[in-house]
């Protein structure tokens, strides 16, 4: 059976050229000082000056030869030429056919896997084939196993948030979920509808429940168990209308991707059990519709949580950090070394930082500040913010334990990381992430549309943390 992530996998392998050359492979020369090449024929130089080519714009050209494209020159100096995935707008802009890097990038395994990023389209409602396949011949050294694992789960979480709501609620984000681990031989159950009161997860069915598509908690598990245990929590929103403090209508625009957390966190589990990394693994998803209806949460209702806080709604589009407090209270219960939450959670990071740099919260800075230099080195950034203490007192509340929201406009991130970090208790380290989940307008190697950020980051984080010496073949 062909599933979405194997069929991914397929995908982006198929871009990759194996050991035997072909005769139309066509050079990549990358222009690091500004000059033009040397060994540029008179005809070339002419064609250069004809269409206006500047070797210090940071810009790209086509060479002819006898048989068409001779070679392309990519100027790397210039404005944005700083991208550790500039080549990934070439895999997006070029002619379909074969190309190789001539000249060995200074970071060739990012160069390749910026290729493989930029190529992703979004192409499930369109019925034209679409473009075709500029391939790469890998540059020596660079594992083609390894680029289609990262980019791999890039391209699903890419897949899921640009799905449209109709095709994606929570049984369907279970069905990914499942997928992907059925794929890496991984346990996967849930808790779905009315079994979530059962199971004390009352905010998660409070959330879900005026939706026809039934809430649920999503678990995976993956790994031995005796090894270090890395917890993901995703926010799993498959649509936000509000609730009853019903958003208007340009801000539901977006409001598909309000699953983003949710698909950042399936995409770095799957980039985990593709490395073989020597952790625990344990995912969990929070997936729920925020609907309008008889039965919905309202504003004023006065929700207990998992972890026995009683929470006050001041306003049910403040959904998120809900489902979320009941599962990182699920999550704790366990004392993992590390939980990571990703979540599309609060305007305010995007007013403070904008769509391109999520915040990034930690109990422990230096992991904070470690992913975010790592993130900046591959290109999947983040900012460390602070968790400060004194704004906790912005959303106690005069009728129960916590409000869910701050009667003040300011410090919106900073709050909604303080409320979450209120139900983290024994684990060793928390970290959260208040990501965008999208690409407004197209950068190399990030099409525009749905993007599953922090995960790369948080990957190669935990790469460095963890010896991945013990990678294992999954094939074996």
């Amino acid at each position: 059976m062909v599933t979405l992530y194997s069929k991914i996998r397929d995908e982006i392998q198929s871009l990759f050229l194996g050991d035997t050359a072909e005769e139309d492979i066509r050079p990549i020369h990358f222009l690091k000082d500004g000059n033009l090449p040397e060994w540029l024929t008179p005809e070339q130089r002419n064609w250069l000056d004809e269409t206006g080519f500047d070797p210090k714009s940071g810009g790209r050209a086509l060479l002819p030869g006898e048989k068409g494209i001779a070679a392309i020159l990519a100027a790397v100096n210039g404005e944005g030429t700083d991208d550790p995935l500039l080549a990934g707008g070439l895999s997006a802009a070029l002619p379909k056919g074969a190309y190789s890097f001539a000249d060995k990038p200074d970071d060739a395994e990012c160069a390749a896997l910026a290729w493989a990023l930029g190529h992703y389209a979004f192409r499930q409602y369109k019925t034209d084939e679409g473009k075709q396949p500029r391939r790469l011949q890998l540059p020596d050294g660079v594992d083609a196993e390894y680029i289609t694992n990262i980019a791999a789960g890039v391209w699903l979480g890419r897949q899921l948030i640009n799905t449209p709501s109709n095709d994606l609620g929570p049984v369907e984000l279970e069905s990914a979920v499942r997928d992907v681990a059925a794929y890496f031989d991984a346990e996967c159950s849930a808790i779905v509808g009315d079994d979530l009161l059962e199971e004390n997860l009352p905010l998660i069915h409070a959330v879900g429940r005026a939706s026809p598509r039934a809430p649920r908690l999503i678990e995976l598990r993956w790994g031995d168990a005796s090894a270090p245990k890395i917890t993901l929590v995703g926010k799993g929103i498959c649509f936000d209308t509000g609730g009853l403090n019903l958003k208007p209508g340009n801000a539901m625009d977006l409001m598909k991707k309000d699953m983003g957390g949710s698909a950042a966190a399936l995409a770095l589990a799957a980039m985990i059990m593709g490395a073989g990394l020597p952790v625990r693994l344990r995912l969990l998803i929070a997936a729920a519709e925020n609907s309008v209806s008889g039965n919905a949460f309202r504003p004023g209702d006065i929700l207990k949580s998992r972890a026995g806080l009683n929470i006050e709604i001041g306003n049910t589009d403040a959904e998120g950090r809900l489902v979320l407090a009941d599962a990182l209270a699920v999550a704790d219960e366990e004392s993992p070394d590390h939980i990571f939450s990703l979540a599309t959670l609060t305007g305010s990071a995007r007013i403070a930082l904008g769509p391109d740099l999520p915040p990034v919260y930690s109990t422990d800075t230096g992991v904070a500040e470690t992913i975010s230099k790592v993130g900046t080195e591959i290109g999947d950034p983040s900012w460390p913010m602070p968790l400060w203490a004194p704004y906790d007192k912005m959303i106690k509340s005069k009728l129960g334990d916590i409000n869910n929201i701050a009667a003040t406009p300011f410090a919106g991130s900073i709050i909604a990381a303080l409320f979450l970090k209120r139900f983290i208790k024994s684990a060793k380290h928390y970290t959260h992430f208040d990501i965008y989940g999208w690409v407004p307008k197209t950068l190399p190697g990030k099409p525009a549309g749905g993007e599953p950020q922090c995960a790369r980051a948080i990957f190669h984080y935990l790469k460095g943390a963890y010896s991945d010496n013990e990678r294992t073949d999954r094939e074996a």
